[in-house]
């Protein structure tokens, strides 16, 4: 007994002893040091509520284990030395929250427009704040129905009832239309009431702009740009004008309101391609944000619009179409001497899958932001690290993220 106390101890302090140097690395071709964090790292997770991903589990729960169940994540958030949560506050065309603009989450209550007996929105806020996690509001601002049986059983209020020929179908899926000026005025009034009402520490917006592009099918805005689209010779240059210009009205609302509630983006990790643009990344990703998603992060960076980019760059160190370690530096350098904080999106729902077998992956992508100078992560999502594969929950909270 005696023995055994004594080879503990020794293993702690040895811990403790290590925990304070920095240890080299060599990842899969890629050097760095294993270099600790501290409590002003931005340490975040995205809790999805769309489809019933995260929270709540399931529609239609009591009021009371709706708020136990997200105690319980922020608990895990804090067990873990995280300090900040993105939830999703409108999931499909919706609200988790009390809106004149937007009905009911189906989500929440199962039928789109039902009162669900509280505020969760609120509840939120304040058990975030009481734990001091910081509570980034998540807004999906174009999309409205997942499915054909979603869209048929939208509530009466709902904006793309009331106003149908904003309205587009693209696959299975349907999306207010980013083209139509109505649209922006309309999404701006969305977000602004969630600033004006509630204590929020940021607004972020995730990376569908226009939707993710559908191999041998065209988006059917083409009635739209012949309609609004006149000063442009091309239709995609018109898109991509669209999104800039709900990105610049919406930073310049928010900081006239509350200068003090940050703007974050979320982009698809490659911005473009270097073979298409001088200044892409050396990545060959199949689809980009600025061509596919008309997302150009870098001209929003540039022109200070946002407060935070936090790139979904979820591949694995050396993955050739988008190699991670090549990834990051890209977006260190592209935000280099900006206004703009980089946090890095980490991949948590790859850990144990194909390519993400060996258990240091996601582990080694922290170290690697941390000797680039990168500011924090955020991972998707908080059910991936609570099913803890390869003890990377433990992981975490024991050595990644404890504090010096």
């Amino acid at each position: 007994m005696k023995r055994n106390f004594l080879l503990l101890s020794m293993y702690i302090i040895l811990s403790f002893i290590s925990y304070g140097q920095e240890e080299k690395i060599s990842y899969n071709g890629v050097n760095f040091y294993k270099k600790n964090g501290d409590k002003n790292e931005f340490r975040g997770v995205w809790v999805a509520s769309v489809a019933n991903l995260n929270w709540p589990k399931k529609r239609s729960l009591p009021p009371r284990e709706q708020r136990k169940d997200f105690k319980e994540i922020l608990k895990e958030i804090k067990i873990m030395n995280m300090n900040a949560i993105i939830m999703q506050v409108r999931p499909s065309g919706d609200a988790i929250y009390r809106s004149k603009n937007a009905p009911w989450s189906r989500y929440i209550t199962g039928t789109q427009g039902k009162y669900p007996g509280y505020d969760p929105l609120k509840f939120m806020i304040a058990a975030s704040h009481k734990m001091g996690i910081e509570f980034h509001a998540w807004f999906n601002p174009y999309r409205i129905a997942l499915n054909d049986e979603e869209f048929e059983t939208l509530s009466h209020d709902n904006f793309a009832v009331k106003n149908p020929e904003t309205v587009i179908k693209y696959g299975k899926k349907y999306y207010l239309d980013p083209g139509i000026p109505k649209v922006r005025k309309y999404l701006i009034e969305v977000v602004l009431e969630v600033v004006d009402n509630y204590d929020i520490d940021a607004v972020h917006i995730d990376d569908y702009f226009y939707p993710y592009t559908i191999e041998g099918l065209d988006f059917p805005d083409l009635d739209t740009y012949k309609t609004y689209g006149g000063d442009f010779s091309e239709i995609k240059e018109w898109r991509r004008e669209n999104v800039n210009k709900f990105i610049e009205e919406l930073h310049k609302e928010i900081k006239k309101r509350e200068k003090n509630v940050k703007f974050g983006i979320s982009p698809f990790g490659v911005w473009r391609n270097k073979q298409d643009d001088v200044r892409g990344s050396e990545t060959a990703a199949f689809q980009t944000s600025y061509d596919n998603l008309y997302a150009d992060v870098l001209k929003w960076i540039d022109m200070g619009w946002i407060d935070y980019v936090i790139p979904q760059v979820y591949w694995n160190f050396g993955f050739s179409p988008a190699p991670y370690e090549k990834l990051v530096d890209w977006w260190s350098k592209e935000t280099s001497g900006k206004k703009v904080k980089l946090y890095i999106g980490q991949g948590a729902y790859k850990v144990g899958k194909e390519n993400w077998e060996n258990p240091d992956e996601l582990i080694n992508q922290i170290y690697y932001n941390r000797s680039m100078g990168i500011e924090g992560s955020a991972f998707f999502d908080i059910k991936s690290l609570l099913e803890n594969p390869y003890k990377l929950k433990d992981r975490l909270k024991i050595d990644v993220f404890r504090e010096n």
